[in-house]
């Protein structure tokens, strides 16, 4: 396993040996000269050399300086996003490390949220965290992450005119209402913009994929402080090419890792029973000529022998053999992680972007912003395999009595009645190999087909666009007090169209017709493809608009300054109508989710700051939110800040806040499903003796859970605590380091009683009725007894053998219940340290780091589950896991016109367990033993953890003149390899975890460009 450990002690003292000889020559110098205003703050609260202008701090509703918040905030500037070569606002965001568990990327390309992005503050989800475009609000992506959790899709946020990104790292419902609890993300944009600026750049990896070219254009007119207006308008444009698994390399590229001690959990090339694109039959029994979904579990002979439809000769990676007691057979052979299976997807982006300012009078200024960005995200897979379990959604008139899925002996041209030997144009299947030795015993010459629809095209296109437009006003009262008033609307339109899932309906006529062909699927008419598997359409919506307006001033002189008095209101109307993609259900595996709402919501709001003394500062705020669904909320915080000695303060802040319920989680009309595997044979025997003779009725299957809103939910809640403090002793140096603590309580979970409704449904088993519909209905009031809104959703149609026994439980309805509560605490450091050396060299550092000490989620009357250095939980978005460390450092050596910089990005180690997976969530089991992936015979340490990884990213900025800088960038520059991660459970993520080690996988990349200001 050393081939996947990084050098890491290598490059970080490489990275910090410019930091530690500039600290150990200069600070001298640097005392005796002021320094210059630093392009970034890592954490701006103590920067004594900002400019004095003053600004608005996100947290915060009055202007002020930096310098005066109690709350821990990360600023980002474009300058030193350009250093850094981040051109987008979702790479830009989640640079930051109190990004944590259940953040989205760009690598996540499967899923609800499947080529979204969001940010998870502290850990606590995407649902949490609020992103702000110059402090309003904008509409969520459509699609809910895990179906139920709200977001802003950060690929949708233009770029071209973003000044910086402020990352309150702190609760802020008292000021900005729900979902505040883990933080705030506000995009800055530029108020005014006079002139060109342009910048055009591309690149590619050192093994030619990850294509990657940006456009940015901004043009203004207009000099606001002398004609009293200004316009602008500007636009972005990037593309990134797809990336496969292929490129990745070994481990990166397949599942099996027999090679270095692992299992093949491809298993294409070690058992006939996986499906590819070239179709495997084995022989079995039909009981129902006319429906493809009545075969039988059972084989029709001990051991099975398998026949591959695909002449052996035309086999595309060869063949394997496989001869046990089971099974016997040759079929060809397949790797479908190299095949099909792709780490980040082809996306392009592009937005336009304009503002005017103006001013009316001496004392009113205003504005008018307005936005379009539109992002396309094509999403290729491996195909999609005909089922060998329950079709889902099959209605009782063609609901399976068995797993299997079956060709016919006869096939009949209209499709019906093939059972019959004078229907006319009746033939044998040229599908089927067993067809013409059984042409009179047809019922036991089915061939059940193991198939991926390879030649149909498998995967989703998602064109998101988004609409903004906001406009604002302010304005002075007197010379102590000052109005605001500002409102936009914003609407996200998601066009989501799915390819390669097949229609159940167009399979069975294709395969009664015999219209499909399954021994070369090459000569497959489009038509005939469309049949089986037509491509798929929704179109989802959401909008946002507010209205927020505020007065502030200042009310009498204190000590330590003006004591100072902000109020507010806001009003804000959200919609959302998240539209099935499988409306009829007759998409086997096709997500059925859906969500449907609209609220408006009415907020009053207060800020008092009060500098006490000219070193102690105290600030209260409050929020009440009243929603017109019912909910009614006030959100407190408290501030102190003291200073007992020049250069050092301490800080806190407590504060509580809320997560409103989400439309899919409160609104009754919504809903998502999943399933959960079920053994009747071990849950259930009652139920296996009920029904003899048919042991395909009685076979492992999936049971759907139809997630539903619940109207009575309640909102989360949380209780937030933070400590810290602020080192600045010389001018040039400023350190912070905070402690923080969130419990969030109430939690909005899908329904924890499955198990047990399930287990009510199927204990009527042992009991006599006079019809199936008796029986279920019977098993049914059975499952409303388990209280919380539990009930029957689909129930299969009668076992043929056993009328009047209970049917199979198909999807069970199961609401949102609030339960439980998580505790999230960590350690927050940052550095800032800018040394002038001379008139011509600077050197500037920034370092961001983030230990998380407790991610513990408290079931109610279960076993604590922790996921702090874990890759749990493994249920939450894209399985990316928790680290503990987290952190990135920037350095920068200035030198005339030269500005050479480093950035260095760490992930620490994490332990391959999960407190979520069955290993370990009943028993609190975090050691190895409990492990994701083992292997039989090998100590369970062999896999048990995913070595810590670091990697730096090098760019070169050339300032020709005042018009034109060159910038060449070099990410990645060591060539650091991501560490393995071996798993099963999330086999979209092949042996990596893509939310943290994309770098690693990509591996070295090399990009150019140019910037023109006019």
């Amino acid at each position: 396993m050393a081939f996947f450990r990084n050098t890491s002690r290598a490059r970080l003292l490489a990275t910090a040996a410019p930091l530690g000889l500039m600290l150990a020559t200069s600070p001298a110098m640097a005392q005796d000269k002021p320094a210059d205003p630093a392009p970034l703050a890592a954490d701006q609260p103590a920067d004594t050399t900002q400019s004095s202008e003053d600004i608005v701090v996100t947290g915060t509703l009055f202007t002020n300086k930096l310098t005066t918040s109690a709350s821990p905030v990360t600023v980002l500037t474009s300058e030193n996003l350009a250093r850094a070569g981040i051109t987008n606002v979702s790479d830009a965001i989640r640079s930051i490390s109190a990004d944590g568990a259940g953040s989205i990327g760009n690598g996540f390309s499967s899923g609800f949220s499947a080529g979204g992005s969001a940010v998870s503050l502290r850990n606590l989800g995407v649902s949490s965290t609020i992103t702000l475009v110059d402090g309003l609000r904008s509409a969520n992506f459509p699609l809910n992450d895990d179906g139920h959790n709200n977001y802003v899709d950060l690929n949708s946020i233009p770029m071209a005119n973003v000044e910086s990104i402020q990352v309150l790292k702190d609760g802020a419902s008292s000021l900005y209402g729900a979902d505040a609890i883990g933080g705030v993300v506000n995009l800055v944009t530029r108020k005014t913009f006079k002139g060109l600026d342009a910048t055009i750049d591309g690149g590619v990896s050192e093994k030619g994929e990850f294509g990657k070219y940006r456009g940015r254009l901004l043009v203004g007119f207009g000099d606001y402080g002398s004609q009293g207006f200004n316009v602008y308008v500007g636009g972005d444009y990037e593309r990134s090419a797809k990336v496969t698994n292929d490129s990745l390399g070994f481990p990166f590229n397949t599942l099996d890792l027999r090679s270095i001690g692992g299992n093949d959990n491809n298993r294409a090339d070690d058992t006939l029973t996986t499906a590819t694109p070239n179709a495997v039959v084995t022989r079995t029994t039909q009981t129902d000529l006319n429906n493809p979904l009545a075969g039988s579990v059972a084989n029709a002979t001990k051991p099975a022998i398998f026949n591959s439809l695909t002449p052996l000769a035309n086999c595309p990676y060869g063949t394997f053999s496989e001869n046990t007691k089971d099974r016997v057979g040759t079929a060809c052979a397949h790797d479908l992680q190299k095949e099909y299976a792709i780490f980040l997807p082809f996306q392009e982006r592009y937005d336009v972007v304009g503002r005017a300012s103006f001013r009316l009078g001496s004392s009113i200024e205003g504005y008018v912003a307005g936005s379009y960005a539109h992002n396309r995200v094509e999403i290729s897979r491996a195909p999609v395999a005909v089922r060998q379990t329950q079709a889902f959604g099959g209605s009782p008139a063609t609901a399976t009595s068995s797993p299997g899925i079956v060709l016919p002996v006869w096939i009949c041209p209209s499709g019906v009645n093939c059972a019959d030997p004078a229907t006319a144009g009746r033939t044998l299947n040229p599908n089927n190999p067993y067809a013409a030795a059984f042409a009179a015993n047809p019922a036991a010459g089915a061939a059940r087909l193991y198939y991926l629809f390879g030649d149909v095209k498998s995967g989703s296109k998602r064109i998101n666009e988004v609409y903004r437009i906001s406009a604002g006003l302010k304005g002075d009262i007197g010379d102590a007090w000052k109005w605001n008033i500002q409102s936009a609307y914003s609407r996200d339109n998601l066009d989501l169209t799915i390819y390669g899932n097949f229609n159940l309906n167009g399979l069975v006529k294709a395969i009664n017709t015999g219209a499909y062909n399954f021994v070369n699927p090459s000569l497959n008419s489009q038509a005939v493809r469309d049949m089986v598997a037509p491509p798929i359409s929704a179109k989802s919506d959401s909008t946002e608009f507010t209205v927020d307006a505020t007065v502030s001033g200042k009310l009498i002189a204190l000590p330590g300054g003006d004591l100072q008095l902000a109020v507010g209101g806001q009003f804000r109307r959200e919609e959302l109508n998240n539209r099935s993609i499988n409306p009829n259900l007759d998409l086997p595996g096709v997500s059925t989710a859906q969500a449907f709402g609209k609220r408006s919501v009415v907020a009053g709001f207060f800020e008092l700051d009060a500098p006490i003394l000219e070193n102690l500062d105290v600030n209260i705020s409050g929020r009440y939110d009243h929603y017109s669904t019912g909910i009614g909320r006030f959100s407190p915080k408290a501030t102190v800040k003291f200073e007992p000695v020049k250069g050092i303060a301490l800080r806190g802040t407590y504060s509580e806040g809320f997560r409103a319920p989400t439309f899919a989680e409160a609104d009754p009309r919504s809903s998502f499903s999943g399933f959960v595997g079920f053994d009747p044979a071990t849950a259930a025997p009652a139920f296996v003796t009920a029904h003899p003779g048919n042991a395909g009725y009685t076979a492992s299957y999936s049971i759907g859970r139809g997630y539903v809103g619940n109207p009575n939910i309640r909102p989360e809640i949380s209780r937030s605590f933070t400590a810290g403090a602020i080192i600045d002793p010389v001018r040039w140096l400023t350190f912070t380091a905070d402690y923080y603590r969130v419990k969030k309580s109430n939690l909005i979970i899908t329904g924890p009683l499955v198990a047990d409704a399930i287990k009510n449904y199927y204990s009527v088993s042992g009991q006599t009725f006079n019809s199936a519909a008796e029986a279920s209905a019977a098993a049914c009031a059975k499952v409303a007894a388990t209280g919380a809104g539990y009930s029957c959703n689909v129930i299969d149609g009668a076992d043929p053998s056993n009328l009047n026994a209970l049917p199979r439980l198909l999807v069970l309805n199961a609401p949102y219940v609030n339960s439980a509560y998580l505790i999230s605490s960590g350690l927050e450091f940052s550095l800032d340290a800018r040394i002038p050396i001379n008139d011509e060299i600077k050197f500037e550092s920034r370092l961001d780091v983030q230990e998380t000490l407790q991610y513990d989620l408290h079931p109610v009357g279960g076993v604590v589950q922790k996921y702090a250095g874990t890759v749990g939980p493994e249920d939450l978005s894209s399985g990316g896991g928790t680290p503990r460390w987290r952190g990135n450092w920037q350095n920068t050596l200035i030198a005339g016109p030269f500005a050479l910089t480093a950035t260095t990005y760490y992930v620490g180690r994490i332990k391959a367990v999960a407190a979520d997976q069955p290993a370990s969530s009943a028993s609190g089991d975090l050691t190895c033993n409990a492990a994701v992936y083992k292997v039989t015979g090998q100590s369970p340490q062999k896999f048990c953890h995913v070595h810590s990884f670091i990697y730096t990213d090098l760019n070169l900025q050339a300032k020709v003149n005042e018009q034109f800088t060159f910038s060449f960038t070099v990410g990645n520059v060591f060539g650091a390899r991501a560490p393995l991660f071996a798993n099963t459970a999330y086999a979209t993520q092949t042996n990596y975890l893509a939310s943290w080690h994309q770098a690693g996988l990509i591996g070295r990349t090399f990009r150019a460009g140019a910037s023109f200001k006019f």
